[in-house]
């Protein structure tokens, strides 16, 4: 397998399931400005969205879209539990999360990487932010993880949403369980493995 990807980006969430999977994969940077892979190639002419992440099966197979590459991933190493069993309502759960911060958390920053967005958009963007992490500050009470004590293909996702604030001057200052929830992330060696390979630590 071979994972496309651009350091720091959506695609890091992928990046960091891969190392915790133990499954055996290459990587290859995209560089989303010129739309070119390390490699010189034109990376439409591998994945048409022209954007990370992307996932190339060994058979030639394309997958895109970080939360169903996280989930195909986990289930080829079921015996790792990085997601509940399908048909379980614990696995619709984590779907949950993953449509949660994928909707209203990954979406939300869009406005934030444009100079030329109004700072008008940008304050209602940091202001939806805001209030949706406040909600998952809530979620984590008492918990490690999204999940509860179990580690999740979700739990790599909100990593990297919230490792985007130090970009946008956004403060996690008031939310603990946050905190709390980025320092157990970074102590992972999956997570600290995915860091070191896009040269991010």
């Amino acid at each position: 397998m071979k994972l496309f990807y651009s350091p720091g980006a959506c695609s890091l969430a992928s990046h960091i399931v891969l190392h915790e999977s133990g499954l055996a994969f290459e990587t290859e940077k995209v560089d989303l400005r010129s739309h070119k892979t390390a490699g010189g190639v034109d990376f439409y002419s591998i994945n048409d969205k022209g954007y990370v992440p992307a996932l190339m099966l060994n058979d030639g197979e394309l997958l895109t879209e970080g939360p169903a590459i996280g989930q195909y991933l986990a289930d080829l190493v079921s015996s790792k539990q990085l997601l509940p069993p399908a048909g379980s309502l614990a696995r619709v759960k984590v779907q949950e999360w993953l449509t949660f911060i994928g909707t209203e958390i990954h979406k939300s920053f869009g406005p934030l990487w444009y100079p030329t967005v109004p700072e008008e958009t940008k304050q209602a963007a940091r202001a939806a932010l805001d209030k949706r992490f406040k909600l998952v500050e809530q979620r984590l009470a008492g918990k490690d993880y999204l999940m509860g004590a179990s580690f999740s293909v979700a739990d790599p996702y909100l990593f990297v949403m919230l490792s985007w604030c130090k970009f946008h001057a956004i403060s996690l200052e008031g939310f603990p369980n946050l905190q709390a929830f980025m320092a157990r992330m970074a102590d992972r060696p999956g997570v600290q493995a995915a860091l070191k390979a896009e040269g991010l630590m």
